[in-house]
């Protein structure tokens, strides 16, 4: 490719609302272009980086076994009442009527039309197992679009599906999608971690995200670092901080905390350690909607706690039992009329016994603690359970913190991650609600199990260049690379010997099948290179009158800034070199 038959804009200035340096970076660089809020152009040249990653999945998921097809991105209502998400998934699924009033959605991902497919298309045992796949566009409208690609309404992503006549065969087909996947960011050359997950809105037993390691992530990674135990915070199991309850070793007292409705106060006010302190959090839940009745009976009250130090983890709050129609926090008015007391200042003590109380596994075994007295401007003291207020129910509620003890030994640890990738053992919870069946050995029907799998597309290019950045631009993997390398000529309009050297070599490469760039355009030197580090390309080949003269052109790698000379009849060889060495 010669430049100036490409298209390139680069700008100094990214515009103001990019948050992160991969919006800043992929605007600058003239990758993306804003069309609405969450909603972007890929430009040519991140257009070329889209279509590499999705030629490595592709690739990758054909190796695997796996079947290309191509879904539609508008989907009709019908199946997604079927599976129940037409109420379930929310706000981000946007809802559409055609000419005729009839429902439709813009997919955010596939699981009720691939499920249809399989019902109609797959009738035996001896069809399975089949995993089918497809890279198509996205679409979930975000509350508040942000972060450019990493947070966009409209994106690509490749979602796979298999289907198997088993649990442990749909297992077996998990275990091979996440083998795939390790495959697939190896070869992008990503730094990553795979963690157990949180099955979220898509629902199955089995989970594994795929965060790319990166600090501006939105996500929280709990490992440990001396085993292969990693987890998203979400799912990560909280241990229990305290071997065992203490005795009761001092007079419940209810103490005043003037203008103390933190626990960080309360306890600089007592001059206690935080960790002696409760938490404590109040969340409604609805009742079940009864179709026979048009009304549905007041919210039930529920009273959390945790320990003064430790933040709610609200993922595991929404599998405790009675929870299973979701959460939210308890109004302020509902809090008054429970409690009697203004939050800040909530506690177990002395409550209503209607009101359920679930403590935290390192609260159970608190003992001599700090709570609310429900009472404004004031807390008990050296409280304690069976003495002061009943046993609790018990459950992990909290997120992990750095230094918890590991499961198998060792200590925790949390970095920030990007999720990019997804697998799901689904079983049948599709296959179930749409009557996916097929005829077993014995011809009877049964249920197909099924999994799926999630690659985000043009969210790894983001995710890539949040890891792979400098002062100067991006610095791209050269698997994601625009292109591979770019020549940069000196004097390209001026000297006959620059561009027949340049010619020459740009024709070697392409001749090797080397993605190259040739700058001919007529820019000052300066103002090339810059463009070029700006990009990301990972090796530059500099050709100038003056090395032609010691018979030398230069090579300088992107990462490191590495320069070397070499001979300009080895010039082609070397650079193959020193790129398959990146």
């Amino acid at each position: 490719m010669r430049a100036s038959r490409y298209h390139i804009n680069t700008l100094k200035e990214a515009p103001a609302e990019a948050e992160v340096r991969s919006h800043r970076l992929m605007t600058r660089a003239g990758m993306i272009r804003k069309v609405a809020g969450g909603i972007y152009t890929y430009m040519p040249m991140g257009l070329k980086v889209i279509r590499k990653i999705e030629s490595v999945v592709r690739e990758e998921m054909n190796h695997a076994g796996a079947i290309e097809l191509l879904m539609p991105i508008v989907q009709p209502a019908e199946l997604w009442q079927e599976s129940g998400r037409w109420e379930k998934y929310g706000a981000e699924l946007l809802r559409l009527k055609d000419r005729h009033r009839r429902d439709f959605v813009l997919q955010p991902t596939s699981e009720e039309v691939i499920t249809d497919i399989a019902r109609n298309e797959i009738h035996s045992y001896r069809q399975l197992p089949i995993n089918f796949y497809h890279i198509q566009t996205k679409f979930r409208d975000e509350r508040r679009p942000r972060f450019g690609l990493l947070r966009g309404r409209e994106f690509t992503m490749k979602d796979a599906y298999s289907f198997d006549r088993t649990e442990t065969d749909a297992q077996a087909s998990y275990d091979a999608m996440y083998n795939a996947y390790l495959r697939i960011f190896d070869r992008l050359g990503l730094r990553y971690r795979a963690v157990a997950a949180d099955t979220g809105s898509i629902g199955g037993d089995r989970s594994h995200e795929f965060q790319v390691i990166a600090d501006t992530g939105e996500d929280l990674i709990v490992y440990n670092p001396d085993t292969q135990y990693a987890a998203n915070i979400e799912l990560a199991v909280a241990p229990c901080l305290i071997a065992a309850r203490g005795a009761a070793s001092q007079l419940l007292t209810k103490t005043p905390t003037p203008d103390a409705p933190k626990c960080e106060i309360v306890a600089s006010q007592l001059q206690r350690p935080l960790t002696d302190t409760v938490k404590a959090i109040v969340l409604a839940t609805e009742p079940p909607r009864d179709a026979s009745k048009t009304g549905v009976g007041a919210a039930r009250i529920w009273l959390l706690l945790i320990r003064g130090d430790h933040e709610l983890n609200e993922v595991k709050t929404g599998k405790l039992p009675g929870f299973e129609n979701g959460h939210r926090f308890a109004t302020e008015d509902e809090i008054l009329a429970a409690f009697g007391c203004v939050p800040g200042y909530l506690g177990p003590v002395g409550i209503d016994a209607s009101i359920p109380v679930i403590a935290d596994t390192t609260v159970a075994h608190m003992s001599n603690f700090i709570c609310g007295a429900n009472d404004e401007g004031f807390h008990y003291t050296g409280v304690n359970w069976g003495r002061d207020l009943p046993e609790p129910q018990v459950a992990d509620l909290r997120n992990v913190v750095a230094g918890d003890p590991a499961p198998g030994g060792g200590t925790l640890a949390i970095q920030r991650g990007i999720e990019v990738g997804q697998v799901f053992f689904l079983g049948t919870k599709y296959s179930k609600a749409l009557g996916a069946t097929f005829l077993e050995t014995d011809g009877k029907p049964a249920l197909l199990q099924m999994g799926c799998y999630g690659i985000g597309i043009s969210r790894v290019a983001a995710a890539a260049i949040e890891q792979n950045n400098d002062d100067k631009g991006i610095i791209w993997p050269r698997a994601l690379a625009p292109f591979e390398i770019v020549i940069c000529p000196m004097g390209w309009h001026k000297s006959e010997a620059v561009r027949n050297t340049v010619e020459s070599l740009y024709k070697e490469l392409c001749a090797a099948n080397v993605d190259v760039m040739l700058d001919d355009r007529d820019v000052r030197p300066g103002a090339m290179f810059a463009d070029w580090e700006l990009i990301g390309v990972p090796l530059r080949i500099t050709v100038g009158d003056r090395g032609l003269k010691e018979g030398v052109v230069e090579l300088q790698e992107r990462r490191n800034g590495t320069v070397t000379q070499v001979s300009v009849g080895h010039a082609a060889q070397a650079a193959i070199e020193r790129l398959a060495a990146l």
